[in-house]
């Protein structure tokens, strides 16, 4: 079976995130590193999203996209891929683009609300899945909590993988069950979402690079389910 060839994309129109650039760094060099996928990064979503042209690749991964950073044709080869099979990996900001299409929020699970100042809190593991691995989630991890327009719950087929410890953090809207991360198999294709990821930390971080390292396998149908007797590490 063929390496997963993944489309690494980072295109704003609203709100940047500063730790655009070491995710990226950090993501080519595990692409390297780990012989697991190959990477090719992008911003020009004229020339990723015309034609054919997102053939060559297994999965998106939508990094930080904000605003409308897609053109009507555009999300319609995204929509295209979704339906050959291909696999969206999205991270943290990109909650918050496309808030005009209605088929976006569905694809990444919900669309981002607001979130309060950021601040340690404990993230939980939900159940067990392979992007989990053997994570039973994690204490003092500071980030933006994010709140969201719609409970992700509310979708069909999605499947929460972690959720915030409530009593550990302030500014949450979403009640006591608090999702932070899920996947849903959408349309032909898979979703792997992750509202973890603002700070540049995440992406030296041990626990959250595994995470995504699994979420892009996951979403490329590159692995067999999650089977915690037979996998130690889900990579």
């Amino acid at each position: 079976m063929p390496k997963p060839h993944i489309l690494l994309f980072s295109k704003t129109t609203a709100y940047r995130h500063t730790s655009i650039e070491p995710a990226v760094a950090a993501l080519l060099a595990l692409a390297s590193t780990s012989g697991l996928f190959t990477a090719a990064h992008s911003e020009d979503a004229e020339a990723s999203f015309a034609g054919d042209s997102l053939r060559a690749f297994t999965a998106v991964i939508l990094l930080h996209c904000s605003g409308e950073f897609l053109t009507v044709k555009q999300l319609g080869a995204l929509q295209a891929f979704v339906r050959r099979g291909g696999g969206v990996v999205a991270v943290h900001g990109a909650a918050s683009g496309m808030k005009s299409s209605l088929w976006y929020g569905e694809l990444v699970g919900a669309h981002f609300d607001m979130h309060p100042p950021p601040e340690p809190g404990t993230v939980v593991a939900e159940g067990r899945h392979y992007i989990l691995g053997n994570a039973t989630g994690r204490e003092h991890w500071m980030d933006e909590w994010y709140n969201f327009v719609t409970h992700p719950r509310a979708r069909q087929g999605l499947r929460v993988l972690l959720r915030g410890d409530t009593t550990s953090f302030q500014g949450g809207r979403m009640g006591d069950d608090h999702p932070l991360a899920w996947v849903r198999e959408f349309e032909g294709g898979r979703s792997f979402y992750t509202a973890l990821g603002h700070f540049d930390e995440a992406y030296s971080d041990e626990w959250f690079m595994a995470l995504l390292t699994r979420g892009i396998l996951w979403v490329s149908q590159a692995v067999e389910p999650w089977n915690p007797e037979t996998r130690a590490t889900g990579t």
